[in-house]
């Protein structure tokens, strides 16, 4: 027996204790009470303001088309679901019905939308004993619920919100759930959940599906077939049976299991059907170009995201909209008859274009060619990206998973990582070349962390057989590409421009990869409307656009540097330079290059001529676009110039620079874009005030109401004085030149030709309209071999001035060829007519500062002459050799 003093002392520990034990189930009950009352309160909120209209369920068709419009109102294009028709529940194949309820919800006909059971079970297996195969909790009920949403967006959340927001979702699932069979049959959330999935390919619904992978409709979809259809609901892109046969075909065997697992079907239709092998004999996609302006519209989806994502541009409920379902009303400042005068003139001109091209190219392999200075590197890039491009192919990814569907799994399940084929290459190359990942990181093609995971990969036992069955699908992959088959190709020579031969798919790629490609953009630079946007030769066998791309700008880059020039000293057009090699010393000034740098000109000769500013720039000639540069003794000033012209010039996200500050930066070396390009250009012919180029006017919902408009922002760039002088230069540029010299309208421009003829650029500017035009192959390597046939003036120009011909001879295109650049009033202080303007510079002597590099004596002579011509008045810039530093 316990002793009296014990029992007395914990009696006294319990009656002292006794408050805070009150007090714990006070709050217990407090607390129980509060979760308990906010979760009604967050029931009743859900219930009450989150849960979307089920109209769309009821009927797909009520999903609206958003069209992008013209300026005048046409429909240019549409962005819509497509190849959805709603089956009723009454007509639905039973081998669907059934293999859905057994596999997705065997409790169907019992629950309320909500399978207790299921859920019960997911706690316990899955998040209690992690048992990942446990199965998910979901009724069809929920599945379709979650259709109604879509938010579920985790970027930039951490795990306390996203777990959070989790439960607010599954919360808001369950009672959407509920409420979905308060309002409907069984059998009507059957057809709907069927009615609105997405099969992928372009099959929406389970109508399209049967029509695109078997070619059939679903009523006559055999249990083999249905069963495989059902199989994808659970992902459509990892069962896609087309790509993916293998794992379509196990997981149609568990569908047919479940079905006979719950009496549907017997263990011999089981036992007979299950070895069966996919047919997709039948399958065709759909694809859709049709699309008026194609490019323009493919393009705008990039901007229409952005645009919508921000919360003004949202719905009153704060939801986004959703540009295939919505009905949205996107209107645009193309002209639809600009737009169709310049597809026509790029592609009359890109077919003479094409047919040189290719008799160039006869007999010879660009893959393969070499120049003096090509080196075997080179050549064996060149083939390894002929080889991505196969990779990239759907037959490529087709064949994939016979190799690598089981290792890929249990490479994820182990390192959690998704193995691709580029990530192989890497590791491929660290095991050829010791360090080589450490170079991949230096150089930002591979984080430190996937470094980390291929150096396990490699030290692991899966490696091994990674790369018996990488060199297996190489083998296989070869053989498929070099057999030839029936196909479609582009050509220019059929008026579909498509046409059907017999070729093996590599040779198909090489001839498609063999194509010059055109991007072609129109603005008015007095609204900063883009008026016409070609992003390719054609969508359907070309869908990258080009409008957007960086490619290297060449000589159309020096109009920039002699506007700074001009700008800064108020320096003459006439203002003559010699044609000999200037050299800018390494860290010259405040430049930043390391070595001493003397570029040669194009025709790696110098002239010894004086060349006038306007002369040099009409020829392209690189030593006195380096004189101008050298003379400020900085690329800042034409940095920023470029920056006011709608250039960014600040450091990228790359840790680059879009504009490299390096004195190189006067030949064209930066990589810019179309767009840039002629908003840039544009400047020139708005009196030096930049714009901000827009497309998007303004976007309307179905009932009208606005929901985003653009607003124009203009900015001064140049002075007046020097923005017309750098017109008048850049209408001389173009004096006399083929097809230009035609032309009623003002015009101006710049041809530009890159390293090897591997981009040819026109800028055109005219008083109303400013083009910008690039031609070249989306491979750099597919160009022409000599500087006649590629540069800019042969392959960029003729497109410009096709266009604003075909432009000039429509009466109903509103173009108005009369108009004409404005002189600002007053006097511009800046001598324009040579004739009246004297070049008081020195020669070239030891002392001369900017003459390091002496040419030849000859130009004493020249000087001498220059000199004894009477009456011609010197103007201050005649030292600007002197004043700029």
């Amino acid at each position: 027996m316990e002793p009296q003093h014990l029992i007395s002392i914990k009696a006294a520990l319990q009656e002292k204790r006794a408050p805070l034990y009150r007090s714990i189930v006070r709050w217990t009950w407090r607390l129980l009470a509060g979760s308990l009352l906010a979760v009604i309160i967050l029931f009743l909120s859900i219930s009450f303001s989150a849960i979307p209209s089920f109209r769309e369920l009821e009927d797909p068709s009520s999903a609206l088309a958003s069209e992008v419009l013209a300026n005048n109102g046409e429909v240019l294009g549409r962005y819509f679901i497509e190849n959805r028709v709603p089956v009723a529940y009454e007509d639905l194949s039973p081998h669907l019905v059934n293999a859905l309820i057994a596999t997705e919800d065997e409790r169907f006909r019992q629950h309320c939308g909500i399978d207790a059971k299921a859920v019960a079970r997911v706690m316990f297996r899955t998040i209690l004993m992690r048992d990942q195969s446990a199965g998910g909790g979901s009724t069809i009920t929920q599945q379709l619920a979650k259709m109604l949403y879509s938010d579920r967006d985790f970027a930039g959340m951490g795990k306390f919100q996203k777990t959070l927001k989790l439960i607010y979702m599954k919360l808001r699932e369950w009672i959407t759930a509920v409420k979905l069979e308060r309002s409907y049959t069984k059998e009507e959330i059957l057809a709907m959940y069927l009615n609105q999935f997405n099969f992928i390919n372009n099959a929406y619904g389970i109508h399209a599906a049967s029509e695109v992978y078997f070619g059939k409709s679903q009523a006559d979809l055999s249990l083999e077939e249905a069963a495989l259809l059902i199989g994808m609901l659970q992902n459509p892109s990892y069962f896609n049976p087309v790509r993916f046969p293998e794992r379509a075909m196990k997981r149609r065997w568990i569908v047919l299991y479940q079905m006979y697992n719950n009496g549907f079907i017997t263990k011999e239709e089981f036992d007979r059907v299950k070895v069966i092998p996919p047919d997709m004999s039948r399958f065709k996609r759909v694809n859709f170009t049709d699309d008026r302006a194609p490019y323009l519209c493919a393009e705008l989806k990039k901007d229409l995201a952005r645009i919508l994502d921000a919360p003004e541009s949202r719905r009153p409920d704060g939801s986004k909209y959703n540009i295939y379902k919505d009905g949205l009303r996107i209107y645009t400042t193309i002209d639809p008859v600009y737009q169709q005068h310049a597809e026509a003139a790029m592609q009359e001109h890109m077919k003479k274009l094409q047919e040189r091209f290719f008799q160039v190219w006869k007999n010879r392999d660009p893959w393969a060619y070499r120049t003096g200075d090509t080196s075997p590197k080179e050549i064996e890039i060149r083939k390894e990206s002929l080889w991505d491009r196969v990779r990239e192919s759907e037959r490529y990814q087709n064949i994939r998973p016979q190799f690598f569907d089981a290792i890929t799994k249990r490479v994820q399940q182990k390192y959690d990582f998704e193995l691709r084929d580029a990530d192989i290459k890497r590791m491929l190359e660290e095991e050829k070349t010791a360090g080589a990942l450490s170079k991949m990181i230096t150089d930002g093609y591979v984080t430190p962390e996937q470094a980390s995971v291929y150096r396990r990969i490699m030290n692991g036992p899966e490696w091994s057989e990674i790369k018996t069955q990488y060199r297996a699908l190489q083998a296989a992959a070869k053989k498929a590409f070099d057999t030839k088959v029936p196909m479609a190709v582009f050509s220019w020579d059929s008026p579909n421009f498509e046409k059907t031969v017999v070729m093996s798919p590599m040779d198909s790629l090489r001839y498609h990869r063999m194509h010059l490609q055109a991007g072609i953009l129109a603005m008015d630079p007095s609204t900063s409307e883009v008026k016409a946007w070609v992003g390719g030769i054609h969508f359907k066998h070309f869908q990258f656009d080009h409008i957007r791309t960086d490619r290297q700008v060449g000589s159309t880059f020096k109009p920039f540097v002699y506007a700074t020039a001009i700008a800064q000293q108020h320096i003459s057009p006439c203002f003559s330079v010699y044609d000999q090699p200037v050299t800018i010393p390494a860290r010259y000034q405040n430049f930043t290059n390391i070595t001493d740098w003397t570029p040669k000109n194009a025709t790696n000769s110098y002239s010894g001529a004086r060349l006038t500013l306007k002369e040099a720039l009409k020829n392209s000639v690189n030593s006195i676009s380096t004189y101008l540069m050298k003379q400020m003794g900085d690329t800042e000033p034409v940095r920023g110039l470029c920056n006011n012209m709608g250039i960014d010039s600040s450091l990228g996200p790359n840790g680059r620079y879009r504009i490299p500050k390096q004195p190189s930066i006067c030949l064209g070396v930066a990589d810019l874009t179309v767009w840039e390009m002629t908003a840039a250009y544009a400047t020139f012919a708005n009196k030096g005030v930049y714009g901000t180029p827009y497309v998007i006017r303004e976007i309307r919902d179905k009932n009208g109401r606005r929901i985003y408009s653009s607003l124009p922002e203009e900015r001064p760039a140049l002075p007046p004085n020097a923005n017309y002088v750098m017109l008048e230069m850049l209408k001389y540029n173009v004096t006399g030149a083929p097809g230009v010299n035609t032309l009623k309208s003002e015009v101006g421009g710049k041809t530009g030709t890159t390293q090897n003829q591997t981009d040819a650029w026109f800028m055109g500017v005219t008083p109303r309209l400013v083009v910008g035009t690039w031609v070249g192959g989306e491979d750099r390597w597919i160009r022409f071999t000599t500087l006649s046939d590629g540069q800019g003036s042969r392959m960029a120009r003729p497109i410009f001035a096709g266009f604003i011909s075909r432009l000039e001879k429509d009466p109903n295109s509103g173009y108005d060829f009369n108009a004409r650049f404005v002189r600002p009033p007053g006097d511009l202080g800046i001598e324009t007519n040579c004739a009246n303007y004297t070049d008081g510079a020195a020669p070239p002597t030891r002392d001369e500062e900017f003459y390091p590099d002496n040419y030849k004596d000859i130009y004493n002579d020249e000087l001498d002459e220059e000199r004894a011509v009477p009456g011609k008045k010197k103007r201050p810039d005649d030292t600007f050799g002197d004043q700029i530093r």
